[in-house]
């Protein structure tokens, strides 16, 4: 059982859909199959593409032998490195939105392979099968060299990031002396925590449609977080000119980061039909989904020191993250651990350690799903040593002020969301003693974890057009992976202009599109909710403003703040019983049409002057069989300060699903690597483990009030990644507090409970 969000009265209140659940607008098409993804936009005479991949980790290609497919009726053209066009391979070109800094990953450029599964080779046929069947009769011989895969081994063979990677936002200089006062502290725990290298295993995988017309201009249909995004890439890439591509992708089978960067399937897909003249389709396989980016494994130290009151003397997180050998991928991992509590003596440090790996890439709250854990645990075994309740200690060293900067928040509702949760848990219920509660041979633990994620907001544009039918449509080249942004930028435009939701149309995904940033780091609301907002704003100034000229117009003469809008109508705030339909409006000034178009840019001062983040409280119940030392989650509760929620129910959503990819986090996700041959294991979905239903049991999400005027003008801040952030760390809290055994390596699987359960508790 999922349990109703629970939603404060006040954030219904700012109009008739901004605050209230709406259901999805495009969940119809989604359910009737009416939606289309990449791989199902079809084209007469569209040929196929199936990809060879590499199978080693470091060396060259010494002899490739395509002749046996290229012999098969109907195979097209076999693409290598040996064949390929010469392109603009220069480093600037290949830059993306979301790219780090270093050198990007250019497929058939040479040679050289620097990881495993790196794409060698592109057969395309007249059919999939046939592609699939032909790539393998390609022959390709290597000449292996030594890699490094394992991080372990490399530990100390490491390099600190430049501060020139865009986003990514250094650790804070040293205050105080954390390792002096660490020695002299009266309590001290000093921690090792792991996180493994975790895959992005979206229901949908990446495929590209390259529509190639008869006049040469492309219609390219990509799974991606961001069309302009991919549509600047492509025309960078193959020197094409703007005017002559078009990048759609209405409907995105999930993503959250991995389609923030172009993968090389649309380089794949583009390649082939500019060279042979004709429409492409490029679809990875599932193994294949496991050859680009990754949430990189991390090794993470995280000490503490406290006097017996539990005042935090001492903080030290350190942290040891995999990029590759080409880039500096680089996550925030251990500044949040800075953010979060109030110490006089911290040193936060942060290093990169190349492999001979695919360069990493955002997945879901990158940086704080990984730090946070660490933290979070560590705060919950000092609790336990100090005999402290795990929220007492967390409230004994709040703060309202950004311990990195010095400046406030701009809201922060911790508190709340700690007695909200706690409330409805029923966590004063627990007795602290480990292995104290249990049903029969089930061990039962609580454990809870705080959360905190970046507010953010980057620049948008949106175009708002209302019709003399009272029909609006607004558009902005933003994506929608599922999160609700049709939805939830759909309220937001009606509430301004008091239209029916049915009667709004909001368009995304299609590059010729006004300019969105890429969707990610639960920005979208903030950004192009803000940007629909002035849009439409605009919208609702021209037509109050021709309302009240109306010569014995009903409006006439009142001000503009007078002028209410709902039921497609404007009417007197004093008085409804003034009013003239829009229609009648833009009849009366001979218009068909109104159309605007705004920018929204963040504010740069608040921003400068206040830290803005999204806070949030978990609470999870465990059971765990004492004999075979299998994990069932039972319950969570979670209770999230993110502003003014839009849409409770999508809202709730994303919170959930970030719940369920925290238990997966927690207890089930890790890509295994063979050191030997520098090679994934278990690049399927049959091995990589997930959460099925069978895992997920009861989900109790909290919104908790929060009031914020410089966050945004919508006062919203987003939810995408707030769900995840304290779910690992709280399951394992609880499996402590059920067993006794406290598992610092994530993810936490039978072998490793049922190894502290033979060894020894604690």
């Amino acid at each position: 059982m999922i349990a109703k969000p629970s939603i404060p009265d006040v954030l219904t209140e700012p109009g008739a859909h901004i605050g209230r659940p709406a259901r999805r607008v495009d969940g119809r098409l989604k359910v009737t199959g009416g939606a289309k993804y990449a791989a199902e936009f079809s084209t007469p005479g569209l040929a196929h593409g199936y990809i060879v991949s590499s199978t080693i980790a470091r060396g060259r290609i010494t002899r490739i032998d395509a002749s046996a497919a290229l012999a098969l009726p109907g195979v097209l053209h076999v693409f290598t490195h040996e064949n390929r066009p010469s392109l603009a391979w220069f480093d600037r070109k290949w830059k993306d939105e979301d790219a780090p800094k270093g050198s990007p990953f250019r497929p058939l450029y040479d040679a050289e392979i620097i990881h495993s599964l790196q794409p060698v080779a592109l057969v395309v046929a007249d059919s999939f099968e046939l592609a699939r069947y032909a790539a393998r009769l390609v022959e390709v011989e290597y000449e292996a060299a030594p890699h490094r895969t394992d991080l372990h081994a490399h530990r100390d063979d490491t390099y600190t990031p430049g501060k020139d990677k865009g986003g990514f936002e250094p650790p804070p200089k040293p205050r105080g002396d954390a390792d002096k006062a660490l020695a002299e502290a009266e309590m001290t725990v000093d921690l090792e925590f792991t996180q493994a290298t975790e895959h992005h295993n979206p229901m949908e995988m990446h495929a590209s449609t390259v529509v190639h017309h008869e006049d040469g201009t492309l219609t390219v249909y990509d799974k991606t977080q961001g069309a302009q995004n991919s549509h600047t890439w492509i025309c960078n890439v193959f020197d094409l000119p703007k005017s002559g591509v078009r990048v759609l992708s209405p409907f995105v089978g999930g993503a959250f980061g991995s389609g923030l960067r172009p993968q090389h399937q649309l380089f794949m897909a583009v390649l082939a039909a500019t060279q042979l003249k004709r429409s492409v389709r490029v679809e990875l396989s599932r193994p294949q989904m496991f050859s680009f980016g990754h949430r990189p494994e991390t090794i993470q130290r995280v000490a503490l020191g406290a006097s017996r009151d539990g005042t935090l003397t001492a903080l030290i997180h350190e942290a040891v993250q995999e990029s590759s050998q080409n880039e500096n991928y680089v996550e925030v991992v251990v500044n949040w651990s800075g953010q979060q509590y109030k110490c006089d003596n911290v040193r936060l440090d942060y290093k990169l350690c190349r492999l001979d790996v695919h360069t990493p890439l955002d997945q879901r709250a990158p940086g704080a799903a990984t730090g946070v854990p660490a933290i979070e645990i560590a705060m919950d075994e000092l609790a336990h040593k100090l005999g402290m309740d795990p929220i007492e200690l967390r409230l004994k060293n709040y703060t309202d002020v950004d311990p990195n900067t010095g400046n406030p928040f701009s809201s922060k509702e911790l508190r709340a969301c700690f007695a909200q949760g706690a409330e409805r848990f029923g966590w004063a219920g627990r007795n602290p003693t480990p292995r104290s509660m249990r049903d029969g041979r089930q061990l039962i633990g609580w454990g809870m974890a705080a959360g905190v994620w970046d507010a953010m907001q980057g620049q948008a544009v949106a175009k708002a057009k209302l019709g003399i039918d009272g029909k609006l449509v607004v558009g902005s080249a933003t994506a929608d992976i599922g999160t609700g942004t049709y939805t939830v930028m759909t309220q937001i435009a009606a509430d301004i202009l008091g239209l029916p939701l049915d009667d709004v149309a909001f368009h995304l995904g299609d590059s010729s599109l006004p300019m969105a940033p890429i969707e990610g780091g639960s920005w979208t609301v903030s950004s192009v909710g803000s940007a629909v907002k002035a849009a439409c704003d605009r919208v609702r100034d021209r037509l109050v403003g021709l309302a009240i000229k109306m010569d014995d117009g009903p409006l006439a003469g009142i001000g503009n703040e007078e002028v209410i809008l709902a039921d497609g109508h404007l009417a007197a705030r004093a008085d409804p019983s003034r009013r003239v339909s829009i229609t009648a409006v833009m009849r009366a000034a001979g218009l068909l049409t109104i159309e605007e178009e705004a920018r929204s840019i963040p504010y740069y001062l608040a921003r400068s002057r206040h830290t803005l983040a999204t806070h949030s409280a978990v609470f999870a119940e465990v059971r765990v069989d004492e004999d075979l030392g299998t994990v069932q989650v039972t319950r969570v509760v979670s209770a999230v300060a993110a502003g003014r929620i839009i849409n409770p129910k999508t809202a709730a959503s994303q919170i959930m699903g970030a719940v369920v990819w925290g238990i997966g986090m927690a207890l089930e996700e890790e890509t295994l690597t063979d050191h030997t041959l520098g090679r994934y294991v278990n690049h399927d979905i049959a091995e990589y483990h997930i959460p099925v239903n069978a895992d997920v049991h009861d989900i109790d999400v909290i919104f908790v009030e929060e009031h914020d005027d410089l966050v945004n003008p919508l006062g919203a801040k987003g939810v995408g990644e707030i769900g995840i952030v304290g779910v690992p760390a709280a399951i394992s809290n609880a499996i402590f507090h059920a067993t006794g055994v406290r598992v610092r390596d994530l993810p936490i699987t039978v072998d490793k409970i049922l190894s502290g359960l033979a060894g020894g508790r604690g």
